[in-house]
């Protein structure tokens, strides 16, 4: 699992409460310049200013760093931690984590991102996304006047550094979910099963608004493009075909996945897994633009550990 939790205005009102297995957290949060400090009473005097609060699982202070266009405060924290699978101690974390703020030296560019590596080379493959596609978008000119482009051509460019790369990316691969803080506004880009979620004050409680969407096979639009590649997907007929365990009391349906020979996999876009690109599995991120508001409490960004666990509004502390 992995995290990301920003805050965008006023005092943080609940904390993240990720319980989930393998995990990765990174959490951000931003105090608004004009913020009042009495606000911190609305939520009584247990709860601290966002500068004096520690990550719950770590116990770290959080990291801060200033966006002066838009007069936020960002401060941070991150946590990370291999799954627990009884059957396989010695199991590798999966999931990796970046945080660069002040990016490409702009003091109103911080970048976040959560990448979740899956196959027998994940943990190779997650780390390396994270380098090679923050390295590419730090050096790249286009990344404040048209992110758009910069971010796609970023993606191409580290799935196929993955691809020439000494990792076997035949059949491991990553999720990549990012986000770009760029003055007042937000640019998510995500790829895989990865999540973006923000919490918006709506009256006196804060509600969810899913920022990014998962990309699996049997999703109608996802569907459509495998098929034009003569794609196979499991579960479409008999959603049922597959499953995790024999065992009556244990039994839980696998979820649909897209198939070549023998390797399937439960997305239909990720980093690296080359043996599926003839089946249509892509790389290209869906990107999102979202304008921060004084109703904009927080964002999170998080791995399916997370997220298969807890619902977004969950997430948003509700």
């Amino acid at each position: 699992m992995a995290c990301v939790h920003v805050e965008c205005f006023g005092h943080y009102k609940k904390w993240c409460r990720c319980r989930c297995r393998c995990n990765c957290c990174v959490h951000c949060h931003a105090t608004h310049a004009a913020a009042d400090p009495s606000r911190v009473h609305e939520y009584g005097p247990s709860i601290a200013p966002p500068h004096r609060v520690r990550h719950v699982l770590s116990g770290a202070s959080l990291g801060s760093s200033a966006v002066p266009c838009a007069g936020l405060r960002p401060q941070y924290s991150s946590l990370t931690q291999r799954g627990y699978y009884p059957g396989w101690p010695d199991r590798a974390n999966e999931d990796s984590f970046c945080v660069k703020t002040q990016f490409q030296g702009n003091p109103d560019l911080h970048f976040f991102g959560v990448f979740d590596g899956h196959g027998d080379f994940s943990a190779q493959c997650s780390a390396f996304v994270r380098d090679r596609l923050t390295d590419i978008l730090a050096g790249d000119p286009r990344l404040w006047e048209n992110t758009t482009e910069a971010y796609r051509s970023a993606f191409a460019a580290t799935n196929m550094a993955l691809h020439d790369s000494e990792i076997d990316d035949s059949s491991s691969g990553t999720t990549a979910v990012t986000v770009l803080v760029r003055g007042d506004t937000l640019v998510v880009a995500n790829v895989g099963d990865s999540w973006v979620v923000a919490g918006v004050w709506d009256g006196d409680c804060v509600v969810a608004e899913d920022l990014s969407s998962d990309h699996k096979p049997l999703w109608e639009d996802e569907r459509e493009r495998l098929r034009q590649y003569g794609a196979m997907v499991s579960g479409e007929e008999d959603p049922n075909a597959r499953s995790w365990s024999d065992d009556e009391e244990t039994y839980r349906p696998d979820p649909p996945r897209l198939w070549v020979r023998d390797f399937g996999l439960a997305l239909s876009r990720s980093f690296g897994d080359s043996d599926l690109e003839s089946v249509g599995l892509i790389a290209v991120p869906e990107l999102k633009v979202v304008k921060l508001t004084a109703n904009h409490s927080f964002f999170v960004v998080a791995s399916n550990g997370v997220f298969d666990f807890l619902s977004s509004q969950a997430m948003a502390g509700g």
